[in-house]
């Protein structure tokens, strides 16, 4: 057996704990890293190119977070959206003054779009590249425009699904140029780098250089893939169960655990204050938790990505913004009828941090408590007259705007997204 899971079970204010206890299930199957399981595949070598061993890299304060969450995203460099805004309009841990975005639609795709839309113009200076002018961009001082995947080169080391597919690299070339003053997000960086007297650590701006310097251990050069462009095998050798080939001490090399073992209680977790056991916990925002809201907001919010766009994009697409022109929210006919709705009409979702508007989707497929929400509407179609949304009011589709951020998984700092409480009322 094989364990896979993403967004879906990992958009929950528990999701450490849960996540957790499914590995660990599958962990004592026995299948881990064994053919048929999740197997570790080899990765074709290639020098780092993160920096994170340069000294300016060790000089720096540590991720907003660790102190809250030490096991978090923190841990390895990253931050969420409501560390960044609180140091942003709080100044906790320490102040961020300056900001540089690379494509995140943050306001649509995370929680607490009012607060975070507040936090991002607050900054002293923020520039953002992107291919659109999203609401998140809309915010900047400077807003800088990219090439498309199709419009640029990259260079790709190994493509994760299988044996096959890992042993590939490839030099991805660009179809056509750039259109007016758009430029590749590398040379942006590769440039901004120059003008902060960075130059030296990249290359000197020259970006073929950075991708030599992550080939020689292959023995595949630049100029051999751009002459292959569907790409070169290397020979990789798949080992499975490396964590009970001998080490150096003769005895199994184990995990990356300070046991060296699967550890279905975890020291490490208690030291920091968790749980060492993952045990379920009711949402915080839920009817057994807050029953005194759930009086108010008797349904289960969840949400589910129309499979039709990616995220907060393509609805300016207008093949694909005719086979879905609204926004929607999917219900059971009982509770429909409840509440005096039909099939399309447009409707009001209101949790406790307030309101949007989406057209109702009867489907009996439904728990009748259970209603799910669609994320990332905001773009206007001109082609086939199919209008745009407001990201920050009532009358707009934003629905990650009335998820809030106050109830948060205690270890990684996720919001509550897949579980919340709302009601659904026809609009007049």
């Amino acid at each position: 057996m094989s364990y896979y899971a993403w967004s879906g079970h990992e958009q929950h204010a528990n999701v450490t704990q849960t996540a957790r206890a499914m590995s660990l299930l599958y962990a004592l199957t026995g299948c881990f890293d064994a053919p048929g399981g999740n197997v570790l595949f080899p990765a074709p070598a290639s020098a780092p190119v993160t920096g994170e061993e340069l000294a300016p890299a060790g000089r720096m304060a540590p991720a907003l977070g660790l102190a809250e969450r030490p096991l978090g995203p923190a841990r390895s460099g990253s931050v969420t959206t409501r560390e960044l805004y609180r140091a942003i309009l709080q100044g906790k841990p320490y102040p961020v003054r300056a900001l540089i975005g690379f494509g995140s639609n943050m306001l649509l795709a995370h929680a607490d779009g009012a607060h975070g839309r507040k936090a991002l113009a607050a900054l002293e200076f923020y520039a953002h590249a992107d291919l659109f002018m999203t609401p998140t961009a809309a915010l900047a001082d400077v807003v800088l425009p990219v090439a498309s995947c199709f419009e640029r080169e990259a260079l790709k080391l190994g493509f994760e699904i299988s044996p096959e597919a890992q042993s590939l690299i490839q030099f991805r070339q660009a179809v056509v140029a750039p259109p007016g003053e758009a430029r590749p997000d590398t040379d942006i960086v590769f440039d901004l780098a120059g003008r902060l007297g960075l130059g030296g650590q990249f290359w000197n701006g020259d970006v073929d250089a950075a991708y030599r310097h992550q080939l020689p251990r292959n023995g595949v050069t630049l100029e051999q893939l751009r002459a292959a462009p569907g790409g070169i095998r290397v020979p990789l050798r798949t080992r499975h169960a490396r964590h009970a080939e001998p080490g150096a001490d003769g005895t199994p090399r184990g995990f990356a655990t300070p046991s060296r073992k699967i550890e279905l209680y975890s020291q490490t977790f208690l030291e920091q204050g968790y749980a060492p056991l993952p045990d379920f916990e009711e949402p915080q925002i839920g009817p057994v938790a807050r029953p005194d809201l759930a009086a108010r907001f008797p349904l289960i919010l969840t949400c589910a990505k129309p499979t039709l766009f990616c995220q907060s994009q393509h609805r300016a697409l207008p093949s694909l913004r005719r086979r879905a022109l609204d926004p929607e929210v999917a219900l059971h006919p009982a509770a429909a009828e409840q509440r005096g709705i039909g099939n399309g009409d447009w409707v009001a979702i209101e949790t406790p941090e307030g309101s949007v508007r989406t057209r109702a989707r009867l489907s009996e497929d439904l728990d009748r408590r259970v209603v799910i929400g669609e994320h990332g509407w905001w773009q206007r179609c001109a082609a086939i007259g199919a209008p745009g949304y407001d990201p920050f009011g009532r009358e707009g589709a934003n629905l990650n705007l009335i998820i809030g951020s106050a109830v948060l998984d205690p270890v990684s700092g996720t919001a509550s997204h897949r579980a919340y409480l709302c009601e659904i009322r026809r609009c007049g």
